[in-house]
């Protein structure tokens, strides 16, 4: 069980860094709510979890329904506008000493 949830833990600040910290600072205060008896502590953390997985279904419907369809941007042109190097050849002839 422990390793299973630091695993899933792992997963959300990985793929969401912001919404997965609200999403266990919440978490943490409704814990600490229900423990100490406090209902304004429940309700805000739960408050906080629920606007965080709002925030994160809205982005998610907001990414699928955008189609992706930008073409690729290059550094260098496909082709060099400058002509190729003369091949180096040495000369047959030897300089006289």
């Amino acid at each position: 069980m422990n390793a299973l949830w630091s695993r899933m833990v792992r997963s959300v600040y990985r793929k969401e860094p912001v919404t997965g910290f609200v999403i266990i600072a919440g978490s943490v205060d409704v814990a600490i709510g229900g423990i100490d008896s406090s209902t304004s502590l429940v309700i805000f953390g739960l408050s906080a979890v629920g606007m965080a997985l709002a925030l994160r279904w809205w982005q998610s419907q907001r990414r699928s329904s955008e189609p992706s369809q930008q073409s690729a941007i290059y550094a260098l042109p496909p082709a060099s506008s400058r002509s190729a190097l003369p091949p180096l050849t040495m000369s047959k002839k030897r300089p006289t000493p």
